[in-house]
């Protein structure tokens, strides 16, 4: 006889009760914000093919997905990340579209960490990407919902933080790294492992001057002001551009009055292959991961066959709750129910009784009376 399984697998877990009355009053919060700047719901699978999250597209690593094969024999995989399905929508249903495209969805997505880090495997995530758009207008705007998102569900503390992944690329090209290089060393200087970045660069033979500046990008952090420190060291325009887009996107949030929200870190460079531009986390107290994550990433439609420009970003909304909770943030919840019993010889007037409730737009839970 089996025995009856009682719990979830490691990584997933029941919700229920008032924690998911506070989860769907959160979600509500957040996606009034998001309507607000004109963006429209779309829903892409939960399943795919493998090869919309392969390596070629950037995506999450591939020991990390949970594939499984079709009848036919087709590999598939549970969705790791929402961007790149909707950017293959986007390649085929608004290829002909040149206007700004606003999207906005909401949905699990399915990561298979090692049991040791302590992540949840599924979890659920609010995101938007703008299409169509390469101007720093959208990228200040873009992360502007992010700000005026975190704070409409009570969230005060906490601070967005922006970097430029066209900056490591310029002084890479610079320096004559290749592209597979740059990734590695991307890599190293991402998770602060610097004696392995600096062995790398040694292997490369790259000069002073550029190892300098590549060895401190991850020393960058701080307010505009470090931004404009910075740039009398650089000489190749890539990486001067990006600093540039840093500090008109810096000037525009400032018209927008969240500029205090805000601060920079070049060392900052996403796992995701796909980020091309202007990149983002945003932090608070009580989380050691990100709560939102974000960036412009030019290239990744056209990897689906349309070539569209793109900036976005995602709410991990069971890390926001996380937040709430460890910072005492009292989120909403629902009046219980009003109870309402009844017994044998009054069970038509109770009846009526719980319509008119409901018509007053009261919750009524309708009860037989204990013998």
């Amino acid at each position: 006889m089996l025995k009856k399984i009682i719990h979830t697998p490691d990584g997933v877990r029941d919700i229920y009760g008032k924690e998911q009355q506070r989860k769907l009053y959160l979600e509500e919060c957040i996606k009034n914000v998001i309507y607000s700047y004109g963006y429209e719901d779309i829903q892409t699978p939960t399943f795919e093919y493998f090869d919309v999250f392969s390596k070629e597209i950037g995506t999450t690593s591939s020991k990390e997905l949970y594939k499984f094969f079709d009848k036919d024999g087709d590999t598939l995989c549970l969705r790791p990340d929402f961007t790149p399905s909707v950017a293959r929508c986007v390649a085929k249903y608004f290829s002909d579209i040149t206007t700004p495209i606003k999207l906005t969805y909401l949905g699990n997505t399915f990561v298979n960490n090692s049991n040791l880090q302590g992540k949840l495997k599924e979890t659920t995530e609010i995101g938007v990407e703008l299409f169509n758009d390469d101007s720093a207008v959208a990228d200040a705007e873009t992360i502007n919902l992010v700000i005026e998102s975190l704070k409409s569900t009570g969230l005060k503390d906490f601070q967005l933080v922006l970097g430029n992944m066209e900056y490591f690329k310029g002084i890479c090209e610079s320096a004559g790294i290749s592209s597979e290089d740059e990734f590695t060393l991307k890599d190293f200087i991402s998770s602060k492992n610097y004696a392995l970045a600096e062995e790398l660069i040694d292997s490369l033979k790259v000069d002073k001057k550029h190892k300098e500046l590549l060895m401190m990008t991850g020393e960058y952090i701080g307010d505009a002001l470090t931004l404009k420190s910075i740039k009398e060291k650089i000489n190749n325009v890539r990486s001067k551009n990006a600093l540039l887009r840093l500090e008109k996107v810096y000037e525009l949030l400032k018209v927008f009055g969240n500029e205090k929200y805000v601060s920079f870190d070049l060392g900052m460079l996403s796992k995701y292959n796909y980020y091309t531009g202007i990149i983002f986390n945003a932090y608070t107290y009580g989380l050691g991961e990100a709560l939102v994550k974000g960036g412009r990433y030019d290239n990744l439609v056209e990897a689906f066959g349309s070539s569209k420009p793109a900036v976005g970003f995602v709410i991990v909304v069971d890390d926001l709750m996380l937040a709430l909770r460890s910072q005492s943030i009292n989120v909403f919840e629902k009046e219980q129910p009003q109870i309402v019993t009844y017994n044998a010889k009054n069970l038509d007037e109770q009846i009526l009784k719980v319509i008119k409730l409901r018509k007053e737009g009261k919750a009524v839970s309708l009860v037989a009376e204990e013998n």
